[in-house]
């Protein structure tokens, strides 16, 4: 029996894959996908049943009941033999819910092999060739998701002072919550000259950035037509 496969399928360009994931989606009987999965990566397997299990923006589908049918359909699958591989866009442990899953498949004695991906604020960086951390101006980069503006004042304002700091930040899911997220950073920091860029569909054919400050980001992005997903780079600019 072969082990289930989490793979984490980058931002969208196949040529990211890794070899292994690459092989093992090529090879699979089953794959679950997510919906940020690009077509170009899941064209990749010819003869394979794709079983869509992806969440959108503003899905009000309970997501308990969501994940509880991924696990069913994981050990399922893998009960019957078949080659099973379950699909996450960026890296399967970052923001991909593959702990969940993972922590189900070890209870049920079912097993599992997880598979990197690049994540979309390190493909972000490398594309748009923006130095997350670069010596004598960033030693450390946080990753942390949008959400925390609106449910967590603690952990926004810790952010802030972590870029105050001189760390970089990258926020995830962070296009709609930048009324929250801008003037908290600006409360704390006092320096609307900060960067920040904004990475649309990173890697993908209709690719976008779009480059501001802290002071003029917002009346940018209201200005603009960038597409979710993207990914928010705040601290280090790209290079010219």
């Amino acid at each position: 029996m072969h082990p289930v496969a989490i793979i984490g399928a980058g931002p969208g360009d196949p040529d990211l894959l890794t070899i292994k994931a690459h092989r093992l989606i090529a090879a699979a009987e089953i794959i679950l996908h997510d919906n940020l999965v690009s077509d170009r990566v899941l064209a990749i397997n010819t003869q394979g049943e794709k079983i869509y299990v992806g969440r959108k923006f503003g899905d009000t589908f309970d997501q308990i009941e969501r994940q509880q049918k991924i696990n069913s359909l994981l050990q399922q699958y893998y009960e019957q033999g078949k080659k099973v591989v379950r699909l996450k866009s960026g890296d399967p442990y970052i923001y991909g819910r593959a702990a969940e899953e993972a922590r189900y498949l070890t209870a049920a004695e079912v097993p599992f092999e997880v598979i990197p991906g690049i994540s979309a604020a390190l493909a972000a960086a490398t594309i748009f060739n923006i130095p997350i951390t670069e010596r004598n101006k960033s030693n450390a980069m946080l990753i942390c998701t949008a959400h925390t503006a609106d449910y967590s004042f603690e952990q926004l304002n810790g952010i802030a002072h972590m870029l105050k700091a001189g760390n970089t930040i990258s926020i995830y899911m962070g296009l709609k919550s930048l009324h929250r997220i801008i003037p908290k950073l600006l409360e704390v920091c006092k320096d609307p000259e900060i960067p920040v860029t904004i990475a649309s569909r990173v890697s993908r054919e209709d690719q976008a950035i779009l480059n501001g400050t802290l002071g003029t980001i917002q009346a940018l992005v209201a200005e603009s037509l960038l597409q979710m997903p993207a990914v928010v780079i705040v601290g280090a600019a790209p290079i010219a």
